[in-house]
């Protein structure tokens, strides 16, 4: 298989995970009745957002954890969401507190030779379930490419950059899991859904 081939292929899968959040979240926000008609009024921030991804617009400025990393990296858990098909998605953004633009640590890939094989992502991250005492991993597509936002080597001083993981879902009684990344503190976050 080529480079070019592969590098296709990568941005179609993440393309039809970007579609297939957007028509889940167009689904979950349908309504019937006078009130669907009805404008919604738009306030200045999200008007301010300019290209923010529109899986995280509607969403509340207070992020569910914010988790602090190496050299003043500083992760967002903005949702985690819970999708009919059987897994939770977290959606957040990763932020640059530091002085200098820099490198994304690939401890962050994970340990895992599959998907350190394609390259640079987020498929270190896992969910813990205290309570079932099981570890859910990102989960991976048919080639064995990690569910995640990929291809982050750099970040500069004060920008953000959205990110996305999906894991397999917890038992539909547990709520409260906590979110792990390597060289990030743990958090606890609520899954909706």
């Amino acid at each position: 298989m080529s480079i070019r081939f592969t590098t296709k292929a990568r941005r179609g899968m993440v393309v039809l995970t970007v579609a297939t959040g957007l028509a889940l979240g167009v689904a979950g926000c349908g309504g019937g009745g006078d009130d669907a008609k009805k404008p919604e009024a738009s306030t200045p921030t999200s008007q301010s957002r300019g290209s923010d991804p529109s899986a995280q617009e509607g969403q509340t400025d207070e992020p569910l954890a914010e988790l602090k990393g190496p050299s003043g990296l500083v992760l967002q858990i903005s949702s985690a969401t819970r999708d009919t098909g059987g897994f939770v998605t977290i959606n957040g953004s990763l932020k640059s507190d530091a002085d200098k633009t820099l490198t994304i640590p690939a401890q962050l890939s994970g340990s895992e030779t599959e998907i350190i094989r394609n390259g640079r992502s987020f498929g270190g991250a896992t969910l813990v379930d205290p309570k079932g005492k099981k570890r859910y991993y990102v989960l991976r597509d048919t080639d064995g490419r990690p569910l995640t936002t990929t291809g982050i080597t750099s970040i500069k001083s004060g920008e953000n950059i959205p990110v996305f993981m999906q894991f397999p879902a917890p038992p539909n009684g547990t709520a409260e899991v906590s979110f792990q990344l390597p060289m990030f503190a743990p958090a606890d976050i609520q899954i909706s859904g």
